[in-house]
């Protein structure tokens, strides 16, 4: 039997990821309309992101966070330390929206 993953551990991040975007994507057919992310943090803040990357790995995952500013910020954070990722519908008044990366 193969060694069980638990998030925050050494183990199929890529894949995490890959499978988040999938569910992303599914979404946005579903409804329509672009994709509002939000990353809830355990014991942290909540934030609107615009991408989810598998970098650095080795259970962390890099978040880029929206910014009224204009200003280039990156979370590199643990796995485990995501409690909730919430797809929505972007209204169209709100500026953000989320894009999956073409490898």
């Amino acid at each position: 039997m193969p060694e069980l993953w638990s998030p925050g551990s050494a183990g199929p991040v890529d894949d995490l990821v890959n499978r988040i975007h999938l569910r992303i994507e599914a979404f946005v057919e579903l409804h329509g309309k672009q994709a509002l992310v939000e990353v809830q943090l355990r014991d942290g803040p909540s934030t609107v992101v615009q991408s989810i990357s598998a970098d650095p790995g080795s259970g962390f995952v890099t978040l880029v966070p929206h910014s009224d500013d204009d200003g280039d910020e990156e979370w590199i954070v643990p796995v485990a330390a995501v409690e909730r990722i919430t797809p929505r519908a972007a209204e169209e008044r709100e500026p953000f929206g989320f894009s999956v990366a073409e490898d």
